[in-house]
C-alpha cells in the first residue's frame, strides 16, 4: 500500500511535468526549433520547484510509512477483540547501563549504610534465601528472602522482564516503563555529597528521555519509573531539611511521569504509593495458596503485638509510637519485639522471629515512624493480623491501588490524638470487637495478602495478582484517563479522608443506648469547639 501510493505520487508529478512540457514543447519547436526547445524545456525556476516538490514527497512518504505502520498495527490489535492484552501493552525503555545496573555494580561502596548491599541486590532483589531453624516454613525453597525494604527497584524491574504484554513497538504501547533505580542512587550519594551530585543521575535521565520520541508522543505522561523508597527521599524542595534527597519529583521529567513509591507525599502530584516489599516471594499461584491456608489456621495467642523501636525525634504530628509503646509493655495481652536503630538489631532484622510474632498475633499495632507508613503493615498482613492504624497517612490515603476503600472491613484506626492524650484504652477497643467481627476482617486481611506481595520475578503466577500486577494496572488506567482529558494525580481531596473511625469502631462493635450516644456527641461537640 505504501509503494503504491508512493508510485501513485511520482506517476502524478510526471503526468504534470509531461503536460505543461509538451505545449511549452510545441510552441518552442514552431519558433525556434527542436534543439532550443529541449534546451529551454526546464528552465531553472521550474527545475528548482520540480526538486523541492520531490524532496517534500519523500519526507512525507517516509513520514507516512511510520504512521500508516503504526496505524496498521493498532487497526490490527483493535480488530482482534480476543487479545488479551489488548489496552495492556508496556514497551520497556533499554537505558544506558549508567541508569541500572552500573548504579548497584559497585554494591560494596554502599555498605557503610546498607549493611549487606551486595546481597541485597542478589536474586534479581530478593535479597539471601532465608534459613529458618524454628519450623522449616520461612525458607528460601518456599519462597521466603531476607528482602530489603528499599529494594524495590530492582525487584520490580526484574518483575517487568517478565510481563506478559511486553512489546517492542513503542507506537502501540499504552505506557513506557523506565528501569531507572532512583532508590538506589539515592542511596550511593545522599551521604557525604552536595545536591548537585545528588540530582545528576535524574537530570542525566531527563535529557536521556526528552530526546527520544516516545517521550514526545505525550511528553512523558505515559511513562512510569519505580523509585523503592518514600516520595519525600525525591522532593527535597519541599523538605524541612535542604540536604535531603534529590528534587526528581520536582524536575519538569519527574512531574510528567507516574513515580511509584513506597510512600506518596500527597501533594497532589504524580507519585503514586505502592507496598513495601515484603519477605515472602511466591513462585506459583499454589505458594500462595498454601501460605493463606496456613495463616488462616494459625492459632493466635496474643490479642495486640508491636515490632520496633522508639521515635522521639519524629515530628510531633505524628509522634504516638511512644505512647503504643508504653500500653503494650503495660499490657498482659501485648508481645513486644523491641528493636535498636541499628542493622545489627538481633529481633527486628530476624525475619523469622518476625513473622512467628506477626502469625500468633490477632491485632498488630502499627503507629507512624520515620514517616507515616511503615514496611511492617505488609508483613503483618501477609501472615494474616489485622493492622491497627494511628494516622490516616499511614494506609488510608495511600495505596488506592492495592487496599479497598471501606478501611473498617481489614482495619482498626484509632485516632493519635486520643492516645496521645491518653484518653483511651487500645486494648479495651480491641477486646470490644466481637468474635466474629474479628474473623470477617482476618479473612479480609487474607484475600489481600496475594495484592501487598510481590511474586519471584524469575517466575510467574498464572491466576492471581501480585503487587506489581495491580501497580501496572492503576498506571495503564491512569494513562487511560489523561489521554481522554482527565486531570489525575496521586494526591486525594479531603472529602475522602476517612471519618473519625474511632467513633465508628465504638457504635459498629458496641451497640449503645440512647443517653451514651447522646454524651458521645456531646463529647466530639466539645472537642470540636476547643
Amino acid at each position: 500500500m505504501q509503494l503504491s501510493v508512493a508510485n501513485f505520487i511520482v506517476q502524478l508529478l510526471s503526468k504534470s511535468a509531461a503536460k505543461g512540457g509538451g505545449a511549452r514543447w510545441r510552441r518552442a519547436v514552431g519558433a525556434k526549433g527542436a534543439e532550443k526547445a529541449a534546451a529551454n524545456a526546464l528552465p531553472p525556476l521550474q527545475l528548482l520547484a520540480i526538486l523541492a516538490v520531490i524532496a517534500w514527497t519523500l519526507f512525507l512518504y517516509v513520514q507516512f510509512s511510520v504512521l500508516s505502520a503504526a496505524v496498521e498495527v493498532e487497526v490490527s490489535d483493535g480488530a482482534d477483540s480476543a487479545d488479551p492484552c489488548r489496552g495492556r501493552y508496556v514497551y520497556v525503555h533499554d537505558l544506558p547501563p549508567r541508569f541500572n545496573a552500573d548504579i548497584i555494580r559497585d554494591c560494596r561502596k554502599y555498605e557503610d549504610h546498607w549493611g549487606d548491599m551486595c546481597g541485597v541486590v542478589s536474586n534479581a532483589g530478593l535479597g539471601r534465601p532465608l534459613a529458618d531453624r524454628a519450623d522449616g516454613v520461612i525458607t528460601g525453597e518456599a519462597g521466603w528472602y531476607g528482602t530489603h525494604q528499599f529494594a524495590l527497584d530492582a525487584i520490580f524491574h526484574s518483575r517487568m522482564k517478565q510481563y506478559e504484554c511486553l512489546t517492542n513497538h513503542s507506537a502501540v504501547a499504552n505506557a513506557v516503563f523506565v528501569p531507572f533505580y532512583a532508590g538506589f542512587d539515592f542511596a550511593r550519594y545522599h551521604w557525604g555529597y552536595d545536591n548537585a551530585t545528588r540530582d545528576a543521575a535524574s537530570v542525566d535521565l531527563a535529557e536521556w528521555l526528552m530526546a527520544r520520541p516516545q517521550w514526545r508522543r505525550m511528553w512523558g505522561r505515559d511513562h512510569f519509573l519505580v523509585a523503592g523508597r518514600t516520595g519525600w527521599d525525591f522532593r527535597r524542595s519541599n523538605n524541612v531539611d535542604p540536604d535531603w534527597g534529590n528534587d526528581l519529583l520536582a524536575m519538569p521529567a519527574g512531574r510528567n511521569m507516574s513515580v511509584l513509591v513506597l510512600e506518596s507525599t500527597l501533594l497532589h502530584g504524580s507519585d503514586y504509593s505502592v507496598p513495601y516489599p515484603t519477605y515472602f516471594h511466591p513462585r506459583s499461584d499454589a505458594d500462595v495458596l498454601r501460605w493463606q491456608d496456613r495463616v488462616r489456621g494459625q492459632r493466635r495467642a496474643w490479642l495486640m503485638a508491636f515490632v520496633g523501636a522508639p521515635r522521639p525525634d519524629t515530628p510531633v504530628n505524628i509522634r504516638v509510637r511512644d505512647h503504643v509503646i508504653a500500653q503494650c509493655k503495660a499490657s498482659s495481652a501485648c508481645a513486644m519485639l523491641g528493636c535498636a536503630r541499628s542493622p545489627g538489631s538481633p529481633q527486628c532484622h530476624a525475619p523469622g522471629d518476625i513473622m512467628r510474632l506477626f502469625q500468633t498475633t490477632t491485632f498488630c499495632l502499627q503507629p507512624p515512624g520515620d514517616s507515616c507508613t511503615r514496611r511492617s503493615v505488609f508483613d503483618s498482613m501477609v501472615a494474616g493480623c489485622i493492622p491497627v492504624f494511628f494516622h490516616t497517612a499511614s494506609a488510608y490515603k495511600q495505596y488506592r491501588w492495592h487496599l479497598p476503600r471501606d478501611h473498617l472491613n481489614y482495619s482498626v484506626y484509632i485516632p493519635d490524638a486520643d492516645v496521645r492524650r491518653r484518653n483511651v484504652s487500645i486494648e479495651a477497643v480491641l477486646r470490644a470487637i466481637p468474635p466474629d467481627t474479628v474473623e470477617r476482617m482476618r479473612e479480609e486481611v487474607i484475600k489481600l495478602i496475594p495484592r501487598v506481595l510481590y511474586a519471584d520475578p524469575r517466575s510467574r503466577l498464572e491466576t492471581i495478582k501480585d503487587a506489581v500486577d495491580i501497580a501496572v494496572e492503576g498506571v495503564l488506567d491512569t494513562v487511560a484517563r489523561i489521554k481522554k482529558g482527565e486531570y489525575v494525580d496521586s494526591g486525594r481531596p479531603v472529602s475522602e479522608d476517612p471519618p473519625n473511625l474511632y467513633v465508628s469502631t465504638e457504635s459498629a462493635f458496641r451497640p449503645k443506648s440512647v443517653v451514651s450516644r447522646m454524651m458521645m456527641r456531646l463529647k466530639q461537640w466539645i472537642q470540636g469547639h476547643r
